[in-house]
């Protein structure tokens, strides 16, 4: 006589928890597969993420131009690569010398030619189309002196107000004076040569001593304003223009009528003239 072989209750409802225990860890794998991907996606974005201020690294690049670039060039000194403020070690160098300012609200890019509002949107361009371009190795960022070069007083003088009087906060100032002393020894080390003891004496008194809270002293005291008040160069050109264009339009004018005059005379002048019959 044969036996029937059948499934128990017990074994369909095992097989069904095998099941769904296999497939919840199927699903958890998967989950974890997606997001370590989703996750190394990201680092390598981070990687081409420039964590860098274009304009506050703009900001220092201009102070540098015009409060220590004449002096240093004066000494006929060669700041070293270990400079933070080395052009070599500007991210951002390249790309501000593909940009050009045609004219007032006309900015151009140098690498595909087009033409921008201002420069905040060409600065957009540069992030979203030429970001590329950049060489991400250098892990210096000129924004990083910010603090040392008084960034935000040189901001200041652009505008028609003021900088408000903020309260001193010794420990802001004291690392600020810090970072810039640093700068002055390794810019301008001062056993390096005779012209480098002078630019660190001058460096410290142009940009270091300001950094204190014990008495207001003036900052960039050496410097001489260049690059300063554009707009103001922009106007007074545009003024001129016009005022020359007035002036020559009124001697065209006058010198027409003029020339009118004269013509109206001398066709006068040669008419015969009527002799008068007496009676």
């Amino acid at each position: 006589m044969m036996t029937r072989r059948f499934w128990s209750p017990g074994s369909y409802v095992l097989i069904f928890l095998v099941l769904v225990l296999g497939s919840s860890s199927f699903m958890a794998h998967a989950e974890n597969s997606r997001v370590l991907e989703e996750r190394q996606r990201e680092l390598r974005e981070e990687k081409n993420i420039v964590h860098c201020s274009r304009s506050r690294s703009r900001t220092v690049r201009e102070i540098v131009h015009e409060y220590l670039t004449p002096f240093v060039e004066a000494e006929k000194y060669t700041l070293p690569e270990s400079c933070r403020l080395h052009p070599a070690n500007d991210i951002y160098r390249e790309q501000e010398e593909n940009m050009d300012e045609l004219r007032p609200m006309q900015w151009q890019c140098r690498y595909c030619k087009k033409i921008f509002r201002n420069q905040g949107f060409l600065d957009t361009h540069f992030d979203n189309r030429h970001s590329n371009l950049l060489d991400k190795s250098l892990n210096m960022c000129l924004a990083d002196a910010c603090g040392a070069l008084h960034c935000d007083y040189y901001n200041s003088l652009s505008t028609s107000k003021s900088q408000k009087q903020s309260t001193c906060k010794p420990a802001v100032v004291e690392r600020n004076r810090h970072s810039c002393e640093v700068l002055a020894n390794t810019c301008f080390p001062a056993d390096h040569s005779p012209a480098a003891q002078r630019l660190n004496d001058f460096f410290k008194r142009q940009f270091c001593d300001a950094h204190t809270c014990k008495k207001k002293l003036k900052i960039f005291p050496r410097g001489n304003g260049i690059n300063r008040n554009k707009s103001l160069i922009y106007a007074f050109t545009l003024f001129t223009i016009v005022a020359l264009a007035i002036f020559y339009l009124i001697v065209y004018l006058v010198r027409r009528d003029t020339n009118m005059l004269k013509k109206g005379m001398r066709r006068a002048s040669l008419r015969p003239t009527s002799k008068v019959q007496k009676d």
